[in-house]
């Protein structure tokens, strides 16, 4: 019987990685990013509640959301951020929801990509969680050279989240993502070979 595997990590985790690897394994990813950006699609019911919500303002010239623009106002304004949440994700869950049956149905097993998973309390709605696992210090030096930031705003974006390490305690499966690419790919192949989802490694592993 196929499975629904949450996959989850800190920001900066490598967990878009993961999921790229376990594509190549067969498995079928529902992405909660790709979820989020298509509820609020320029002529979506999702963009004109946050237009209503959010102001003129919210919408750019080419109709689309202006995530600049909602995105400060959601940093500064903590009721705004749950006004917006309230909004998207019960889209977000319906569009998750549906992609998940219909690979299910045609026998796939299936990640749900989910890089709050902790934080919204979703553990429940999958079999088992696996979490792609480094440490705050890498995630920092990941996330400051990714996109350019400070230090202060990169230890600003992880602690934001439930520690890595609690994260840790709390999954069923853990990848670790401390080393370079090859060992990652490695250490999901251990997974997946301890699991019966793959009977060999690939030849770069061996």
């Amino acid at each position: 019987m196929p499975k629904v595997i949450g996959l989850t990590g800190g920001i900066a985790s490598g967990k878009s990685t993961v999921s790229e690897l376990l594509t190549a394994h067969g498995f079928k990813v529902v992405d909660a990013d790709i979820a989020s950006r298509q509820a609020v699609e320029k002529g979506t019911k999702g963009l004109e509640r946050v237009k209503e919500a959010f102001g003129e303002e919210a919408i750019d010239e080419n109709g689309e959301m202006n995530r600049s623009y909602v995105g400060e106002v959601v940093f500064n304004q903590p009721e705004k951020r749950l006004e917006l949440n309230a909004i998207v994700h019960p889209i977000v869950r319906d569009i998750m929801e549906k992609e998940k049956e219909q690979y299910l149905n045609e026998g796939y097993n299936v990640i749900m990509d989910i890089p709050l998973l902790f934080e919204n309390d979703l553990q429940d709605t999958v079999d088992e969680v696996w979490l792609v696992y480094t440490s705050e210090s890498i995630q920092i030096d990941r996330l400051m050279e990714r996109n350019d930031i400070s230090m202060e705003d990169a230890k600003a974006r992880v602690y934001s989240q439930i520690s890595i390490d609690k994260k840790r305690r709390m999954a069923d499966h853990v990848i670790d993502n401390r080393d370079t690419k090859l060992e990652l790919k490695q250490n999901l192949e251990n997974l997946l070979l301890e699991e019966g989802y793959i009977e060999s490694y690939s030849e770069d592993v061996l």
